[in-house]
């Protein structure tokens, strides 16, 4: 079992693998399903994943074509060019994701 298949459980699941694994720990009832993860977790000695960048362009280069994107939208908005600022605004939203998608857990 791994870190994801554990915080997928029931919480009800999770209070009878704490019953069987973890017998003198109380106040089973009252925790929370990602405190009784964490217990478990620790119990069954499962690691937490951790975030990871992808591979491929990195992070300073979609940050640097934001920054370059950033000056022409204001260019384009001292033109008062809607056809070109809107594409700007766009290319720049669509790089902001790419750089959140980026960051994904393991």
């Amino acid at each position: 079992m791994d870190w994801h298949e554990l915080n997928k459980t029931r919480v009800k699941d999770l209070r009878e693998m704490m019953g069987e694994h973890l017998p003198e720990v109380t106040g089973i009832t009252a925790m929370k399903k990602d405190q009784l993860v964490e217990l478990l977790a620790e119990k069954l000695d499962i690691e937490k994943p951790h975030k990871t960048v992808a591979t491929g362009l990195g992070k300073g280069a979609l940050k640097a074509q934001i920054r370059d994107l950033k000056e022409l939208r204001q260019q384009a908005l001292e033109a008062k060019d809607h056809a070109e600022l809107k594409k700007h605004r766009r290319a720049i939203h669509r790089l902001k994701r790419r750089l959140r998608r980026m960051a994904q857990t393991a």
